[in-house]
């Protein structure tokens, strides 16, 4: 990771900061979910970095990118990678999502199919109505309010408490990404979600769809979704709840470089 750069993109009219792997290698782009940043993909990337250009980065409201008061909804944060690319001069990159960055990279794929390689969706926030609902009305919001008080240590010995299996690396990089996610974030959450149905079936590249055990996107609307639209691959991880970037790193690189491999 010494040698990987940062740099910060102007992208939508905000900054975007950026981890990047670099190298002649077909780029790979990385979207992380809602309290995370583009370091939480740091495993994920060193398990790809020989084959690929690697770019993680910070989505507005996170990490060291620009926190607005507002654009928080998944269009603006489509429109915020689609500059990225741009900014960046990626050629045909392959765009990652995990949770509301899978839901992100969906939309940018729905919209922009001619720019990119191949779509890789990491069990993305594909939620009906009523979850949305449920998702807004819960406290999520409040407990990272009272997050942001709490000591990075204090959130470190949380973390391992709650996820014993996770690298103690990890769990530093998602305690730094929480305690700088902005609240104004979690206007992400505000129904309704752009109709996940629709923005698969206007997807028109090569698309992986990876769940884990108790995923968001079951195997039943994985399936669903695969009959919608037949670019869809389904792959499931074992041993790996919704946060499968930190349940499985280096198991989730396999099966994203096994299916890129396939396709270059």
């Amino acid at each position: 990771m010494m040698s990987w750069s940062r740099g910060v993109c102007e992208a939508n009219g905000i900054q975007v900061h950026y981890l990047r792997t670099g190298g002649a290698r077909p780029p790979v782009v990385m979207l992380h979910g809602l309290m995370g940043s583009g370091a939480c993909w740091t495993p994920v990337a060193r398990a790809l970095e020989r084959g690929f250009d690697v770019v993680m980065p910070d989505a507005r409201g996170h990490g060291d990118s620009s926190a607005p008061h507002d654009g928080y909804r998944y269009d603006e944060l489509a429109s915020d990678v689609v500059g990225l690319l741009r900014g960046l001069g990626l050629s045909r990159p392959v765009l990652v999502g995990h949770s509301m960055g899978g839901m992100t990279a969906a939309v940018v794929a729905s919209r922009e199919a001619g720019q990119l390689r191949a779509l890789v969706l990491v069990d993305p926030t594909f939620l009906s109505p009523e979850r949305q609902r449920e998702v807004h009305a819960s406290d999520v919001a409040g407990q990272h309010r009272q997050a942001l008080g709490f000591q990075k240590s204090e959130l470190v010995a949380q973390a391992r408490a709650r996820n014993p299996r996770r690298s103690p690396e990890l769990i530093e990089l998602q305690a730094e990404a929480r305690l700088k996610t902005s609240l104004s974030a979690f206007d992400v959450l505000t129904p309704p979600n752009p109709e996940y149905r629709e923005v698969v079936r206007a997807i028109d590249v090569p698309t992986l769809l990876v769940i884990g055990d108790s995923p968001v996107v079951t195997l039943e609307m994985a399936t669903e979704l695969r009959d919608i639209n037949p670019r869809v691959r389904i792959e499931q991880i074992r041993d790996a709840g919704h946060g499968l970037p930190f349940d499985q790193p280096e198991r989730l690189a396999e099966v994203v470089a096994s299916f890129l491999s396939d396709l270059m």
